[in-house]
């Protein structure tokens, strides 16, 4: 078997539509679980992902309710749109085809615990020598370095630790963790896709490729940048570094924090559910008043010009409120658009469907082609947005065409390895 590196991109594969962004970039991902979505979205791009998974399959497909047909959700959603190929890492044979898959590949995603790929003796260095274009992206938990490096975690670890949910209590005392949204688990594979994209680029260019690295955790940090970077303004002298001008220059807590108190930026009752109110600016303000024919509150307190929350007044709370009892929020939704005001729904991940904005830009990828109802790849090229090449693999279902039409392997060559345990044992 040769060790030479075949000309990049190889076209002998099936590929996906030449219109796709990612078109020609061909990832060879052995992650696991969660991390996965790294390649999900570059996928959904486009790239040729071809998914090496151990005998018997990722166990994935056992993760996480509710089960679609007796696999996990988890899997349908991370899993679309790659093509899938079982090997045996353990034996020299599975490790021959690996290596083949590599020299061919623009990138390989893992996501195992820091230096595990090393100890197999395919780390970085190692499958740099095949392929001195390669890019490595590795994401993990809490990153290669720093004393957690180690730690065995799980996804909502990295939201804990980088201080994204609030701990709650309930009626005996016992602390409890509250619903929250997931950040490090999905922020993680977001930043390194734009990572790998960039490394790909960059090799594309020199010709050398690089390492990337991830943690998922720093990736729940990053996206709360705002709060941390408050926090840390605050270290700093008062004279250097103040509040709002409006709220007389006191230095308020950060984020959504310090709007409890709010008035002109909080959340009202509608007549069948909530809605967001946020006329921190004047003319937003001035416009709901006129709309409302209410021009009174408006003329007892205009505010400032911006970033008024009107915070602690009472009164204007509790008109407020009467005011937005009155109709629906699609009601308000029409207002806002009517009178240029600052209102928006405040949905649930149950109600979010029936918002007609979310049927707009997030049309179902429907169960009939990709096995659930899928949300689609959220960025829009020329007005769409990409659909994946196909549902979620059976483990190995593609091994026949990877083989042959990444590969080259005749059938000789492929009884040879499966004689040999490249695919794990019958």
């Amino acid at each position: 078997m040769t060790s030479e590196v075949p000309p990049m991109p190889d076209e002998t594969a099936p590929r996906p539509s030449a219109t796709a962004p990612l078109a020609g970039v061909r990832i060879v991902d052995v992650s696991m679980l969660g991390p996965g979505a790294l390649t999900t979205h570059l996928a959904d791009l486009g790239a040729d992902v071809i998914k090496v998974e151990p005998p018997g399959g990722e166990y994935v497909r056992k993760m996480v309710w509710p089960f679609i047909e007796g696999v996990s959700l988890l899997h349908w959603h991370i899993s679309r749109g790659k093509r899938s190929v079982e090997l045996d890492l353990r034996t020299e044979a599975g490790l021959e085809v690996f290596r083949d898959l590599v020299r061919g590949a623009d990138a390989v995603v893992e996501a195992m615990r820091p230096g595990a790929l090393d100890r197999r003796g395919l780390g970085f260095a190692a499958l740099s020598e095949l392929n001195p274009r390669l890019v490595m992206c590795s994401i993990s938990g809490y990153g290669a370095s720093g004393p957690y490096r180690d730690l065995p975690s799980h996804g909502i670890a990295y939201d804990t630790w980088a201080g994204v949910v609030t701990p709650a209590v309930d009626a005996n005392g016992f602390t409890y963790l509250p619903e929250h949204a997931s950040i490090g688990i999905h922020a993680g594979p977001l930043y390194g896709a734009l990572g790998l994209v960039a490394a790909i680029l960059a090799a594309r260019e020199t010709g050398r490729g690089s390492h990337v690295e991830v943690g998922q955790a720093d990736a729940a940090a990053a996206m709360d940048w705002l709060r941390s970077e408050t926090y840390r303004a605050y270290e700093r002298p008062e004279d250097e570094v103040t509040g709002n001008p409006v709220d007389d220059y006191e230095r308020r807590t950060p984020g959504t924090g310090g709007m409890e108190d709010g008035v002109r930026y909080q959340v009202y009752r509608s007549a069948d559910g909530h809605v967001l109110f946020m006329a921190s600016e004047r003319k937003f303000w001035k416009n709901f008043c006129a709309g409302v024919g209410r021009m009174d509150l408006y003329d007892r307190r205009p505010g400032a010009e911006f970033a008024d929350h009107a915070r602690g007044d009472l009164a204007t709370r509790a008109e407020l409120t009467e005011i937005f009892a009155t109709r629906t929020t699609a009601e308000w939704i029409r207002f806002a658009g009517e009178h240029d005001t600052t209102i928006a729904p405040v949905n649930t991940p149950k109600s979010i469907v029936e918002d007609p904005q979310f049927a707009d830009r997030l049309p179902w990828l429907p169960a009939e082609t990709f096995g659930i109802d899928e949300l689609p790849f959220p960025v829009r090229f020329d007005g769409s947005n990409p659909r994946p090449r196909g549902r979620a693999p059976k483990p190995g279902e593609h091994a026949a065409e990877i083989l042959a039409g990444v590969l080259g392997y005749d059938e000789a060559k492929v009884a040879e390895l499966r004689a040999a345990g490249a695919f794990g044992r019958a």
